[in-house]
């Protein structure tokens, strides 16, 4: 049970979460929304990809193919006019 407080990696891991919230809230406060929302869909694409570089972890086409989707989503949602 105490092996979790002395893990480096879980620490690690926790402190750039807290990071990586701050600076999600500033580019909230600092972006037009129509255009910083939509990058949050890019997560589905960005950790598969690291994972499948630093980690090994296998990449599908299915993951690929969905990839190529929310990228266009998100360019769709993030160009044009609004308001």
């Amino acid at each position: 049970m105490q092996a979790w407080l002395l893990n480096g990696w879980l620490w690690s891991a926790l402190l750039l979460y807290g990071l990586m919230t701050l600076l999600w809230i500033w580019v909230l406060r600092h972006a037009p929304l129509h255009i910083a929302y939509p990058f949050m869909g890019l997560a589905f694409l960005i950790v598969p990809v690291l994972a499948w570089v630093w980690l090994g972890e296998p990449l599908t086409w299915q993951t690929l193919a969905g990839g190529a989707l929310i990228l266009a989503g998100v360019t769709l949602a993030s160009t044009g006019t609004h308001g």
